[in-house]
């Protein structure tokens, strides 16, 4: 999140409080499908690799919405993902959690016994952020994302440094996608939704994919918060929380999944049909601070 964002939330958290009483319970839409043929044709090309499993590796820190090679418009968002390991913000010693720091245009540190220094090539998110907006200048940047303790040294967890373009500022209309040129207006269109900057207003969502996507049996849903930090039930830490889904079929649950250990992704196996996703964000006293709009999930094929 970018420093001017997240300043802004606790003012954003107080309003909440004042609107909802005890506790904030603010409903954030569900991001639909594009109405448009061709927008969702590109759209739905790409689901099967923003949902799949990846078990090659039990513990691994990833950008959720970026690749390798992206052109982009600045300012654009940058998700950070992480398995096997729970997020929590910085100062709270915990083995099995940490929080993220994003190296640009600089190499991983020589000394992994060394803290991470702060600077403007070394960004930390000791708040334990799931994602952040970053403007950087036209030209070649590379990125990589580093997974830290709670005194900012270096666990082993780190991403592949990506390159990604950046083509000039985020202004003027949305991209479109020709027909007659697909691929490429496709991939141009797909990387600016992908980066496109959300909202600072605070929110709990699903990151890869949207309300009514056809989708295969198991998939990973990915998860991310805005104007809180994440930490895993029972913590200290101030102005965080983590992360509850529930699934329901015909108003009948069917899944509970409390990420109580902080993490940010989990693992759904359904059955072919129609459920309904609710994702809610608690305190660490378990005490309801957000919750999205029901996602409408579509199970077309289980088994990959």
């Amino acid at each position: 999140m970018s420093r001017t964002s997240w300043a802004s939330a606790p003012r954003l958290r107080a309003s909440a409080l004042m609107l909802w009483g005890v506790s904030v319970a603010l409903s954030a839409g569900a991001q639909a499908l594009p109405e448009d043929p061709q927008q969702r044709r590109c759209w739905l090309e790409h689901t099967a690799e923003r949902t799949a499993p990846d078990l090659r590796e039990p513990t691994a820190v990833r950008f959720s919405n970026l690749q390798n090679g992206d052109t982009l418009r600045a300012p654009f968002w940058v998700e950070f993902g992480i398995r096997g390991m729970g997020v929590i913000p910085a100062g709270n010693p915990n083995p099995k959690a940490g929080h993220h720091h994003l190296l640009i245009d600089t190499p991983l540190p020589l000394d992994y016994q060394n803290k991470i220094p702060f600077s403007d090539t070394h960004r930390h998110f000791g708040k334990a952020q799931t994602g952040t907006l970053l403007d950087l200048p036209p030209g070649k940047h590379t990125l990589r994302l580093l997974f830290a303790d709670h005194e900012h040294r270096p666990y082993f967890v780190y991403s592949p440094e990506i390159s990604v373009t950046v083509a000039g500022k985020r202004s003027g209309p949305p991209l479109a996608i020709a027909p007659d040129h697909f691929d490429a207006s496709c991939a141009a269109w797909y990387q600016d939704q992908m980066s496109a900057p959300r909202a600072a207003t605070p929110a709990v969502y699903v990151k890869n994919f949207r309300s009514g996507e056809p989708l295969n049996s198991p998939l990973v849903v990915s998860l991310g918060v805005i104007g809180f930090g994440v930490a895993p039930a029972g913590s200290a830490a101030k102005d965080s929380g983590h992360f509850v889904l529930s699934v329901t079929k015909n108003k009948q649950p069917v899944s509970h999944l409390v990420l109580a250990d902080g993490r940010t992704e989990t693992l759904l196996d359904l059955p072919r049909g129609d459920y309904d996703v609710e994702i809610g964000f608690l305190a660490p006293d378990g005490k309801p601070l957000l919750k999205s709009a029901p996602l409408q999930l579509q199970i077309v094929k289980q088994g990959r």
